[in-house]
């Protein structure tokens, strides 16, 4: 079994309160992105690929092998590991274990960028999960996986239902919104900058945001400039100038929206004109690490 998992941005992240367990609560969309991968209105390649067989004629036991990008963690802690032995033992305490169980082969082809703010692992996990969920016959419903995926990240869940959401708690709590940004086009670009949780939340000071994101589909695209903030940038920019900059490149290369993505640190622009987002995609090639371009 073959599956092809896209990624996520954040379309406005507001940060409006610290929770007693030391976690915030915060507010955003969540909008999946790469999903027609490979279609002719997003040529570009921006999705990693899962593959998940069952060899019959080894012991039970369970073998992962990463291709494609090097992740800066070991194998046991890899989320699509994670994920694996989290739905075995959910299904083993619903059914028992299988007498020919076989060996179960999990190949993850990576090409999503990590810490980028896109949700590559968190996606790659949740996916696992709707993957071995096919292939034992679906024995989890959709809401269970959701609550499953959550053991694992606060966006997780999100990838289990993909598609656009308003998310708040941790993120967890999703409501479907009807987002549609079709005929528009994406350019993403991540610099060679890497910001850890902790440096994200040290300058974060919660308050209540100036717009309500779940009214967003209401707001022309051409209002999110004024209109939709991520909160992270306040705190991140001043620290990383070079992230000030790239967004600015988008507004002067013609984007209508720019912003960045979760905590970073990858900057998108939407744009109304592909000619405008491929020639601005052209002269990003020679500088940053990362540079997708793709129709919505």
């Amino acid at each position: 079994m073959i599956k092809f998992v896209n990624a996520k941005i954040n379309i406005g992240l507001n940060i409006v309160g610290k929770r007693e367990d030391g976690y915030h609560n915060l507010e955003t969309v969540f909008f999946p992105v790469g999903i027609e991968n490979g279609m002719p209105q997003q040529p570009e390649p921006f999705d990693d690929i899962l593959e998940l067989s069952v060899d019959r004629s080894k012991p039970s036991g369970c073998r992962f092998q990463l291709m494609g990008r090097r992740l800066a963690c070991s194998p046991e802690k890899n989320l699509v590991v994670k994920a694996t032995t989290l739905f075995l033992r959910s299904y083993f305490e619903l059914n028992g274990v299988p007498e020919e169980q076989g060996q179960l082969n999990v190949i993850l082809d990576k090409n999503l960028p990590d810490g980028a703010g896109l949700g590559g692992g968190s996606a790659d996990a949740s996916f696992c999960l709707m993957a071995l969920n096919e292939m034992f016959d679906e024995p989890f419903s959709e809401n269970q996986l959701a609550k499953m995926a959550l053991k694992l990240g606060a966006d997780c869940p999100f990838f289990i239902y993909n598609t656009p959401c308003f998310a708040e708690g941790v993120g967890e709590k999703l409501i479907p919104i009807d987002l549609n940004l079709r005929g528009n086009w994406l350019l993403i670009a991540k610099p060679d900058v890497s910001i850890s949780t902790k440096e994200a939340f040290a300058g974060i000071t919660p308050k209540k945001p100036s717009f309500d994101l779940r009214f967003l589909p209401e707001l022309p695209l051409e209002r999110w400039k004024e209109m939709v903030v991520n909160d992270f940038e306040e705190s991140l920019f001043p620290n990383h100038p070079e992230l000030r900059e790239l967004k600015e490149k988008f507004y002067e290369g013609g984007a209508v929206y720019a912003s960045m993505s979760g905590s970073g640190s990858s900057i998108y622009g939407i744009f109304r004109e592909e000619e405008a987002a491929k020639c601005l995609r052209d002269k990003f090639m020679s500088t940053y690490s990362g540079v997708w371009l793709f129709g919505l």
